[in-house]
């Protein structure tokens, strides 16, 4: 009964705290894309449509943030009003309190991960294919042969896209007015010169005249084109935004064609490793929420709450870049944040149990 209490309590103002924190990322998202409305097709209906399928990326990125927030401010109203004072000269231990509270973390924990693997990729992909087709007239699909894109009367398989957007073994597939295929150009690499021209470099070039097919070698080439690099980073999805399972087998694709894997390999440590972090904010925010109330007020224990959940993210990232840097394990990476707010959470309690 105590358990299922504490777990309506929470759950019900982390529900809450998250509605109110997707309304806002909502909003800023509608001011961002204004400057975009009336490109193209990009109408206020497709504008509204691509911020909705947005949200669940926003969602699962806000869950543990929003638990924490959630968990301090249920924890801190039943301390105002003495509920947990009750509790605890009734026999229930910091440590009780604490299972409590990581019964209610699991249930969160469980919706990060359904979020996450089952909803957001996927919302996201519909998103950006959405924003594309309003926005440009390119039509693109990402398959694991790479990306094709439809450009004019041409179609290019892309099959690989760096961080900068350099382009990795490419074929551009050339048909005339009638979609007869007139050439076939492969290129090792592709680089953005600007205005809407490429630099190719080693270039095989397979024109076809008639019944002949003609083979031109060139180390380099000029390809103009309007894909741009700012439509390749709305095709390509970032490793943080995959799920679980297409980031093992992107990295399954990248160890077999000999390339680098570690800042996927962290994206799927940290993937992996997120429902486990809902669950430590939210033990985190024990000992601040049960602090006497002259040291705090309600109002102070939710800006600390902010604070701790942009310290997470911000310690995410800190050591997803310096781990990357250094060649660190990427299990230690993704999980160091966890651990240390782990222990602070545990010293805390501790503290708190002693009082």
């Amino acid at each position: 009964m105590l358990f299922r209490y504490f777990a309506r309590e929470i759950l019900t103002t982390s529900a809450f705290v998250l509605a109110a924190l997707l309304a806002l990322f909502g909003f800023f998202d509608l001011i961002k894309e204004l400057d975009d409305l009336g490109r193209g097709n990009y109408r206020l209906t497709a504008m509204i449509g691509y911020v909705l399928l947005s949200l669940p990326s926003h969602a699962h990125v806000l869950m543990p943030a929003a638990g924490l927030i959630g968990t301090l401010f249920a924890l801190a109203r039943m301390s105002e009003q003495s509920e947990l004072t009750v509790m605890r000269s009734s026999g229930m231990s910091m440590n009780q309190l604490a299972l409590h509270v990581a019964g209610a973390g699991l249930v969160v924990a469980v919706a990060t991960t359904v979020m996450g693997e089952f909803v957001a990729p996927y919302a996201e992909d519909a998103a950006k294919s959405l924003r594309l087709k309003a926005t440009t007239s390119i039509v693109a699909r990402e398959f694991r042969s790479g990306f094709w894109v439809k450009d004019d009367r041409s179609f290019v398989n892309i099959q690989d896209v760096t961080a900068d957007t350099t382009l990795l073994n490419l074929k551009i597939y050339e048909f005339d007015p009638s979609y007869r295929l007139t050439a076939i150009s492969r290129a090792e690499k592709g680089i953005y010169e600007g205005r809407n021209r490429w630099s190719l470099a080693n270039v095989e070039l397979t024109r076809f005249e008639g019944e002949r097919a003609v083979l031109e070698r060139l180390p380099k080439a000029t390809w103009n084109s309007v894909l741009t690099p700012d439509i390749l980073s709305v095709l390509k999805i970032v490793p943080e935004r995959m799920s679980v399972m297409n980031l093992a087998s992107y990295i399954d694709h990248l160890r077999d064609n000999r390339q680098k894997t570690t800042r996927y390999e962290i994206a799927l440590w940290q993937k992996a490793l997120y429902p486990v972090a809902a669950i430590v904010m939210m033990v985190l925010a024990i000992p601040f929420a049960i602090q006497p109330q002259r040291a705090a007020g309600t109002g102070a224990k939710i800006v600390l709450g902010i604070l701790l959940g942009l310290g997470f993210h911000f310690a995410g990232r800190l050591f997803s870049h310096v781990g990357l840097l250094n060649d660190w394990p990427s299990m230690l990476s993704a999980g160091l944040p966890t651990a240390i707010f782990l222990a602070v959470a545990a010293a805390g309690i501790i503290q708190a149990e002693r009082r």
